[in-house]
């Protein structure tokens, strides 16, 4: 990378100088955590500019040069959207707004015990206190975290229409009422025992926290969704327990590996349940990496009907899929409208609805608040295969999808990245070592400061008389007090302050219970912070109890199965025969043998190929660009009719043409040349596309044609040119591979090209057509035996063919 790119996160690019931030009164006392070393992994931030190219200064009239504010301000708003805004920290799992949120209820005594209150007022006090923007996000980002099919644990507890997991929107926030669920004690409970930073909030009037001290790694249990500039983050929800033994697992072994980690926490635990059908490798990539694709399936059964009958019932759908989209698929297959300016449905769509409406009779939704996902599938006939039943319906609906994983996040660091798995624990472990000696430091304070008031009071007990004395008879008794018993000013004001009352004598045995129970409480206080171990037990013991009080079983089942969901159903295997025209229609006609005359085409048309093949085998069309299509062979329109356009089976890109059209088995290996001499061996299945717009198959320069394939028969190559030069070689040669330009197959001349290329089985007879003197059609037949004089190594001319011909094909 440059090393004059900005930096986003320098502070020459703030839009201001940070300001100090003030602590509360109870963090005052405690330690700041330790800096740490920059990270860097998958996505690092930009260089610093570099030393050598100074900022320029500023104008002398105080003018800034136009990019060079724009950089300024694009940055600014860069930063900010980066670290106040879209991504969560790694310490809490929070967004600024969330935090902002739960520490607004918190400070309104909205606990779990509490009596619920209205939303707006919620919203209000955080958006007049903590985050000065419209009551709309606000009151989603609320909605979201109270959201149980959004968040794995919900952290406030919403009374009222919260939205559904069909899209519906929650009511307005004057309907709703909210307070904080048991499990947000988690983020709140050590707040105010100098675990973290204060900072000033917007206008200066109040106080908030810079992060909440999490007991529990939040980031990893409920997941973040968001994007940023120039990055985003898609962190998925796990459970808790698993959490909680990966985590106890690292704080006992800190070098453990990313397998070991995996074994205690598995794969993401999604809110809604599903199934989980990624390999173990693909999981592990992720993590590894921090970024993945998973897949994730609909939870069905088979309920079993009266005479044979039965009926799929869909009771748990993947992460993000609604019961009302999965209709509306369905209802999109089974009635497809036109697409774009087009006037009526593609062949795909038709294609398609044949499919689905061969398998599916009925669909119905029977949701309900005893069963909130309940989709029936009926069959079109109980005598059907349920596996090939249900394999349509996830091939083409959101009942089988992918999540995506990007686990970017702000660090320990304030710098965002990308972190994989084990990264993050050891962030958040480190996290928790520092808030734990935070706070056993801020309780130390506590008990040493009542100890010492305790201590007082205890020698004013013991010398009562002599201290009421003292105070009778002086006009100053504070020095009076300190001079006489050797107080501090603070041992001595809280005479001052004592009630009669308290001078009872049973409130001597009182003061020295608690400064017995006190000073063994600062015992075991110094002991955490002085040993290592005892602060691990403590954080150990901590999780395993929070563990036991809010851990639950996983919901999302993990079931490694061998692909995804074919696409369609099995198809019989058998003869048919494909017929594309010169004007690119294209049918298919049962069996094989068809004589080519009694085929008929379109006015004005005309055969261009006619091939032989089967309904299992992929229909593989290349056009002028050298670009590759797939088309399944059994979904052509048969019968006697003209067909359908090329064109509504695929989509040629950038002005593409029919140019070669060829089906065989998937593993058939076809020799790919073009007129430029260049070429190379390659399956069908290697050529295949799943896509409509093809893929990127053979490179042609400019005025490069792409000749006719031919099938790899036997050991040896050959290739003819433009000029009647015959080149044959040893098929080991050439080069295998799925797609570009190729190696030189024949060398040619200036202006040559080459015509055709073929390789023969070892027996076969080759025969060479083309057009010789007197512009006469020419057959030149070369026996096994009269080739072996003209094999040459690859890339050779090749020898010139008696009589001379201008060659057209090979046979």
């Amino acid at each position: 990378m440059s090393t004059d790119t900005p930096d986003l996160f320098d502070p020459l690019y703030a839009p201001e100088a940070p300001t100090p931030a003030p602590t509360s009164p109870a963090a005052s006392a405690a330690a700041a955590p330790p800096e740490r070393e920059p990270q860097h992994g998958a996505g690092p931030p930009p260089a610093p500019p570099s030393a050598a190219e100074p900022e320029p200064e500023p104008e002398d009239d105080g003018s800034l040069a136009l990019d060079r504010f724009a950089e300024r301000a694009y940055l600014g708003y860069a930063m900010s959207v980066v670290k106040s805004r879209a991504l969560p920290q790694v310490e809490d799992g929070l967004k600024p707004v969330q935090r902002r949120i739960l520490f607004a209820m918190n400070e309104m005594r909205l606990s779990s015990t509490s009596k619920h209150v209205k939303s707006a007022r919620v919203v209000g006090d955080v958006i007049g206190k903590y985050h000065p923007h419209g009551d709309s996000p606000v009151y989603d980002a609320m909605v979201r975290v109270a959201q149980d099919f959004s968040l794995r644990y919900p952290l406030v507890d919403g009374q009222g229409n919260f939205g559904s997991r069909d899209g519906d929107s929650a009511a307005a926030m004057r309907y709703t009422e909210c307070r904080l669920t048991p499990i947000a004690e988690l983020l709140l409970a050590e707040i105010d025992r100098g675990t973290v930073d204060f900072i000033p909030n917007y206008d200066g009037a109040f106080a908030e926290p810079q992060l909440l001290p999490a007991r529990l790694p939040f980031v990893l249990l409920n997941g973040a969704s968001g994007i940023a500039v120039g990055m985003a983050t898609e962190i998925p929800p796990h459970n808790l327990r698993e959490v909680v033994s990966a985590t106890c697992h690292l704080i006992r072994n800190p070098q453990a590996s990313l397998a070991e980690v995996l074994e205690m926490l598995p794969s993401p635990d999604f809110p809604g349940g599903g199934q989980l059908i990624s390999t173990p490798e693909a999981i592990r990539d992720a993590y590894a990496s921090g970024r993945g694709s998973l897949r994730l399936r609909a939870r069905w059964r088979v309920e079993e009907l009266a005479r044979g009958q039965w009926r799929i019932i869909i009771e748990e759908l993947p992460h993000g899929v609604s019961t009302a989209s999965v209709l509306s698929e369905i209802e999109t297959l089974t009635n497809p409208q036109p697409r774009g300016a087009r006037k009526e449905v593609s062949q795909e769509q038709k294609n398609l609805k044949q499919l689905v409406l061969g398998v599916l009779d009925s669909v119905r939704d029977e949701s309900s608040d005893k069963a909130p996902i309940r989709i029936v599938l009926e069959p079109k006939s109980s005598r059907q295969n349920r596996d090939e039943f249900m394999s349509v319906l996830l091939a083409h609906t959101s009942l089988e999808t992918s999540v995506s994983i990007n686990m970017t996040m702000i660090g320990r660091d304030g710098r965002p990245q990308q972190k994989n798995l084990v990264q993050i624990l050891r962030e958040w472990i480190d996290f928790r070592y520092v808030t734990v000696e935070r706070r056993t430091r801020h309780r130390l304070d506590e008990v040493e400061r009542r100890i010492h008031i305790l201590e007082g009071r205890m020698i004013a007990f013991l010398h009562i008389e002599e201290v009421i004395r003292v105070i009778r008879e002086s006009d100053e008794p504070k020095p009076a007090l300190i001079a006489a018993f050797g107080l501090s000013e603070v041992q001595a004001e809280d005479i001052l302050e004592i009630r009669l009352r308290q001078l009872a004598r049973l409130e001597g045995f009182r003061i020295e219970k608690e400064l017995a129970e006190l000073q063994d409480e600062r015992s075991g206080l110094q002991h955490i912070l002085d040993s290592r171990t005892a602060m691990t037990r403590l954080i150990l013991k901590e999780l395993q109890d929070d563990a036991r009080k809010y851990g639950d079983d996983r919901r999302t089942v993990i079931k490694t199965v061998a692909a995804v969901a074919p696409a369609e159903i099995s198809v019989p295997d058998e003869a048919l025969t494909v017929i594309v025209s010169k004007n690119g229609w294209v049918r298919s006609r049962q069996g094989h043998g068809i004589d080519p005359a009694t085929i008929s085409y379109k006015a004005g048309d005309f055969g261009f190929a006619v091939i032989e093949t089967r309904s299992t085998w992929p229909l593989i069309v290349i056009d002028s660009n050298g670009r590759a299509y797939t088309v399944k062979v059994s979904e052509l329109p048969g019968g006697r009719g003209d067909g359908v356009p090329m064109t509504t089976l695929v989509e040629f890109q950038d002005g593409g043409k029919l140019a070669q059209v060829l089906s065989d088995a998937p593993d058939a290996v076809y020799l790919f040349a073009n007129s430029g001499g260049y070429g190379f061996l390659c399956t069908l299945a290697g050529a295949s596309s799943r896509q409509r717009a093809g893929k990127a198959f053979m490179n042609l320069d400019q005025g490069e044609r792409l000749l006719a394939p031919a099938k790899a028969d036997g050991n040896w190559i050959a290739a003819v040119s433009e000029n009647g030069r015959l080149l044959m070689f040893a098929r080991a040669e050439m080069k295998t591979q799925s797609g570009g330009r190729g190696v030189i197959v024949m060398a040619l001349e200036a202006g040559e090209a080459l015509a055709a290329v073929a390789v023969p089985a070892d027996d076969a007879v080759l025969t060479v057509e083309g057009i010789g003197r007197g512009n006469k059609a020419v057959s030149l037949t070369l026996k096994p035996a009269q080739r072996e004089t003209l094999r040459q190594r690859r890339a050779r001319k090749g020898s010139a063919l008696t009589p001379r011909v201008k060659p057209e094909r090979m046979v």
